[in-house]
């Protein structure tokens, strides 16, 4: 049951492609809180996604936006501002992209050329979107920005590819500008590390289904679901996380904690026994 968390808070939520996307059930979490919202994404994603569907649902309008283009997100702050009468509350970072995960490119044989896109699309644009929201003054006194990242920034996950290395610069730059932007203006700049998720995107990484179930009999509470995760940004959104910035924040049904699970011990001395 909603509780009007987000009554009288505007956003604008980046990212949602389809119904599986983290970003669209946040957008529909966000409104049945009480916000109001933009939707944006890059032409390519508009086109490919679904997003006119979630913006009847929400009520809300589409401004396309590359995240990588200054321009673009200049222009996007000052429509979203108009259409939504005033500042922002919150903006939800849900942009990730890697050229060497969609074309099965290996780490170690990466070209630079991709590997600077992936860094770009997926990390940079986290820095472009602070940026243009400061440059704006788009942004009310204990306003949040919430950016989804994963615990390959912190361990190696081999199939994660390059992902992992723009997932740990993602967090970087959401503790160095949350310092900046804490002392300029109260807001807040947070990632929020979720369990493997069955997105469009989480899904074409090599190995995803391992990964899923592994970490399933891993984390005491199993994985985080995107409803889950749509409305713990929420609450990050909300007043009740006023004080909260700078921090990377595990949302993974204590995975990030767990050394080893009795399930993970069983399954491979079971495995070791059938082979006897």
């Amino acid at each position: 049951m909603a509780n009007q968390l987000l009554k009288g808070k505007k956003g604008i939520i980046f990212g949602a492609l389809d119904e599986r996307s983290i970003a669209w059930k946040t957008a529909l979490a966000a409104v049945a809180e009480g916000a109001e919202i933009v939707l944006t994404n890059a032409p390519i994603a508009l086109r490919m996604g679904k997003i006119n569907e979630l913006a009847k649902q929400c009520n809300a309008q589409v401004i396309a936006a590359d995240a990588t283009s200054t321009a673009d997100l200049d222009n996007l702050m000052q429509k979203s501002m108009e259409l939504l009468g005033g500042k922002m509350d919150f903006i939800l970072h849900s942009i990730g992209m890697s050229p060497n995960v969609r074309k099965n490119i290996s780490y170690t044989e990466t070209s630079y050329e991709n590997f600077l896109k992936t860094l770009d699309i997926s990390a940079l644009s986290l820095h472009r979107v602070c940026q243009a929201a400061m440059k704006a003054d788009a942004m009310n006194e204990w306003g949040s920005i919430t950016g989804l990242s994963y615990i390959a920034a912190q361990r190696t996950f081999p199939g994660y590819n390059d992902m992992a290395d723009a997932k740990a610069l993602l967090e970087s730059i959401a503790r160095s500008f949350g310092y900046h932007y804490g002392f300029a203006k109260k807001v807040r700049v947070n990632t929020i590390s979720q369990s493997p998720t069955v997105t469009t995107a989480g899904s074409g990484v090599a190995g995803f289904d391992v990964f899923f179930h592994y970490a399933e009999k891993m984390s005491p509470l199993g994985n985080a679901s995107a409803e889950d995760c749509a409305n713990y940004c929420v609450m990050l959104f909300s007043d009740y996380c006023r004080m909260v910035t700078m921090q990377n924040l595990f949302h993974d049904g204590g995975f990030s904690n767990t050394g080893v699970s009795t399930g993970i011990v069983e399954q491979i001395q079971k495995a070791g026994s059938d082979q006897q």
